[in-house]
Formats: structure tokens, sequence, C-alpha cells
């Protein structure tokens, strides 16, 4: 036990005694380091102030030169500035004298002017003087005052103007007329050519033929109740006189009139006439003409080659199946006009299809003209717009009498189109009184023109030719007359096609041998 104390302690000791060696032998190392570290520290002091008082002398060398070069090139500056100023000054001197000099020239050139003026007004006196003096010889002579033959010189110049603007008038309209006539009637010719349709004119009267005359008694009925019925319910009147074994059914409603003749036919074929038998063949003849009248709708679609028509619109088209105009038949008609269309669109490079469809529904109104109020080109303009129809062909619509000025050209060839179907020998059928006072009011409204000495409506109406007095129109007012008659004819009637004014001018010279 005494002897591991003894080690203890001893081992302690030893312990204590290696401690503060080691310090005091750290201590040693440290103090030397502190002392070469400053030593250090105070040559590197000494070498950065060196460097520094360097640094300083070597920028204040640069700046002492950087002031003197500042200096010298202010110097050239303000010495270029001095000369500038020096060279503007004597400029300046050297103008003021130009100046001057003007200034004593205009002076001498304005007295020289003043005197010239002097001059200039006094030969103007003088010859305002000789101007009277052969003014009045001239009135003298003449025997004109000046207001008068101010007059006759407007009135030459005039009558040299209007000669002049009638000759380049006619040269415009002959040129004009020699490339675009001769274009107009090949494509209006191709298309009539390559249209081959029916010229007859429709009747627009149905007659309902019987077997014999005893029918007519059972027809009417007992105190008139089938006649009576028969009118109740389709709307038509029957007209039964001494014609033999026929009825004629009247009607301004086409399709009423229609189903009138249907139900008669199938009542005659049937030979039970009385009122509940009645209706049962008016419905069943309704029936009948819808179905007719949607497969005629159809059918003109497939003829005309167009599709996408809304089906209630194919519906209306088909109702002109039973619509006449002027005899010929609408629903014939304005197919005729949609071929035609097509075809002098194709030749003039237009969309074909657009044209034809434009055709086809261009009198679409007249279906139910007789039922809505306003002319059938207003019904058929609604009734286009209703249906959602192409802006374009709305506007063909409405333009194809005229209603409207036309500013496409689909327009224009529906009107043009439709001028030809209507126009063409046996389409329309007029009466005879309405055909003599067309004539006449084209022979009147010729005659109420000055200078015109006879008129002669010629060619159906299609031309008329005019004599005029020759010592009061001359050649050259023969186009303004010849247009103002056209412009007449056109404000006052109405008329298919084209009418062509002739006017005449001859002058003959008459002597006799004695």
């Amino acid at each position: 036990m005494n002897d591991w104390l003894y080690i203890a302690i001893t081992a302690l000791v030893a312990l204590v005694v290696g401690g503060a060696v080691g310090f005091l032998i750290r201590k040693s190392v440290a103090e030397k380091k502190i002392k070469s570290a400053e030593a250090e520290a105070q040559r590197v002091k000494d070498e950065i102030i060196k460097a520094a008082e360097a640094k300083k002398k070597e920028m204040l060398v640069e700046a002492k030169e950087e002031i003197l070069k500042q200096r010298s090139e202010t110097e050239r500056e303000l010495k270029e500035r001095r000369n500038d100023v020096n060279r503007l000054e004597r400029r300046a001197i050297q103008k003021e004298e130009n100046l001057d000099r003007k200034l004593d020239n205009l002076d001498k050139k304005e007295e020289t002017l003043n005197k010239k003026i002097k001059d200039m007004e006094a030969r103007q006196e003088e010859v305002e003087q000789i101007k009277l003096q052969e003014l009045q010889k001239l009135e003298s002579i003449s025997g004109m005052s000046p207001e008068e033959a101010k007059q006759y010189l407007i009135e030459q110049v005039e009558l040299e103007a209007r000669h002049e603007m009638a000759m380049k008038l006619s040269s415009i309209e002959q040129e004009y007329k020699d490339t675009a006539d001769e274009k107009a009637r090949n494509i209006i010719s191709l298309a009539i050519q390559r249209c081959a349709a029916d010229s007859v004119a429709e009747a627009t009267v149905s007659v309902v033929d019987l077997p014999n005359d005893e029918m007519k008694g059972r027809i009417i009925g007992r105190e008139g109740r089938n006649i009576r019925a028969i009118e109740t319910l389709t709307g038509v009147d029957l007209v039964i006189d001494d014609t033999p074994e026929a009825i004629t059914v009247s009607c301004f409603d086409p399709v009423r009139r229609e189903i009138a003749r249907l139900s008669l036919e199938k009542l005659i074929s049937d030979g039970r006439i009385h009122p509940s038998r009645i209706e049962e063949m008016v419905e069943k003849s309704r029936k009948e003409v819808e179905q007719i009248i949607k497969k005629e709708g159809e059918q003109a679609t497939f003829e005309t080659g167009i599709h996408g028509i809304n089906h209630e619109l194919v519906k209306i088209l088909g109702r002109l199946k039973y619509r006449t105009s002027y005899g010929q038949n609408v629903l014939r008609h304005s197919i005729e006009v949609a071929h035609i269309a097509g075809m002098m669109a194709y030749e003039l490079g237009v969309d074909p299809t657009l044209a034809k469809r434009a055709g086809l529904l261009h009198d679409i109104g007249k279906a139910v003209d007789h039922e809505v109020d306003g002319s059938h080109v207003q019904i058929g303009v609604d009734i286009a717009r209703k249906y959602k129809e192409n802006r374009e062909i709305v506007h063909a619509i409405e333009a194809h009498h005229g209603d409207v000025e036309p500013n496409t050209v689909i327009a224009m060839i529906v009107q043009a189109a439709d001028a030809i179907s209507a126009a063409r020998p046996g389409a329309r059928r007029e009466n005879l009184e309405t055909y003599i006072k067309r004539l006449q009011r084209l022979e009147e409204i010729a005659n109420s023109f000055q200078g015109i000495e006879k008129s002669f409506a010629i060619q159906a109406g299609r031309e008329i030719r005019i004599m005029v007095k020759p010592e009061e129109i001359n050649d050259e007012n023969m186009i303004f007359v010849a247009r103002d008659i056209a412009k007449k004819i056109e404000s006052e009637l109405e008329y298919p096609g084209q009418i062509k004014i002739n006017v005449i001018r001859e002058t003959r010279a008459f002597d006799f041998a004695k």
C-alpha cells in the first residue's frame, strides 16, 4: 500500500515538473516567433512605405504631364476658335458690304421699275382708248351691243362643245358596243342555245270535264248544299254555266284551285257526292297536292343540281308549280332562269352554283304573294333571309326587277337571265288590249318630245322607229333625243326584255324641171 502511494506521488510530481518545463519551453519558443514576426512586419511596413512613396512620385509626374497635355490641347482649341471667330467676322463684314451694294442696286431698280410702271399705265390708258374706239366701231358695224355679242359667242361655244361632246360620246359608245355587245351576244346566245325550254304559255283557269250535263245538278246538290260545301272547304268559286259537260274552277290561289279540281275529279269518278264525302275527298286531295308540291320542289333542285336548301324552302319552291305569270309557269320559269344564269356565270368566270341558286329562288315570293302583303320581290327577300340564304342571293332576289341597283355580278346575271326567259317567243301571253295599249303608249312617249315628226312601234313593241324633223334636230342632237326617250320609257313602262330606240333623220331636196 505504501509502495503504491509512493509511486503515485512520484508520478504526480514528475507530471507537474514536466508540465512546468514544457510550459517554459513553449513560452520561450513563442517569444522568439513573436519577435521574428514583429521584425518581419516592420520590414514589410518599410517596403510598403517605400513603394507608396515611389508610386506617389510616379503619379505626381503623370498628373503634371496630363495637366501639361490638357493645357496645350486647350490652348490649341482656343486658338482654332479664335481663328473661326475671326473668319466669321470677316464673312459677316463681307456680307454686310454685299447687302449694302444690293440695297443700292435695289434702289436703282426700284426707280427704273417705277418709271416703267408709269410708262405702262400711260400705255394702258392709250390701249383702253383704242379698245373703246374699236368696240364702238364693231358695235356700229355689227349692230349688236356688247351683251348681245357676248351671248352670241357663248352660244357658238356651247354649240361647238355640244358637237364635240356628241361626237366623243358617239365614239365612246361605239367603242364599247363593238366589244361589250359582241361578248354579251355570244354569252347570251350560248346560254339560250344550251337551254331547251318549253315555249308554251299555260292557262290560268281550271276546267273540270263532266261525263254528262246531269252531273252539274248532282254537284250543285239539293238547295245547293254540295256546291256550297265544295266552295267553303276549298275556298274557290265554281262557275256552272251553259258550257256543255264542263265546270270552271276560279280562284286567286292556284293551290286551292288545284285542290278543288282534284276533289271534283275524284267525286265525279266516285259518283257519291254529298257533304261528308266532299269533305273526305277535299282532305285527301289536299294531302295529295302537298305531296306533289314537295315532290316538285325536290325535282326542281335535282334538275338544277342545287343542294342544301332548307326543306321548308323546298316546299315553298314547289308551290310555284301552280303559279303563273302572264301564262308562264313560274316554277318552269325559275328552273329556266337557273340554267341560263349558271351558263352565263360559267362563261363569265363566276361561281355557276351560286348563280343557279339565285336564279332558282329569284321568284320565290310569288309562291305566297296572295297570302302576304307586299311585292313578290320583298316577300322573296324576307323568305330568303328567314331561311339563312347567302347575302348575294338575297341581293339578287331584291335587284332582279331593278327595285335596287344591282351591285354584284350574280345579281346582274340573274336580272339578264330573268329577262331572257320572260322575253323569248311564246313564253308569256298578253291579251290583245294590253298589247295594243303598250304599243300606243310607246308611240305617245316618243311623240311627246320636241322635234319628233312620226313614230312607229314595231316588232311586237321591241323596237320603236322615230322620224325627226331635220330642221329642228341635227345629227349630233339625235344621240341625246334617243337617250332621253329611252330614259322616259324605262321610268314609265313595264316590259320584258329591252326596247330598241331607232331615231332616223333624213333631208330631202326637191326641184322641178320645167
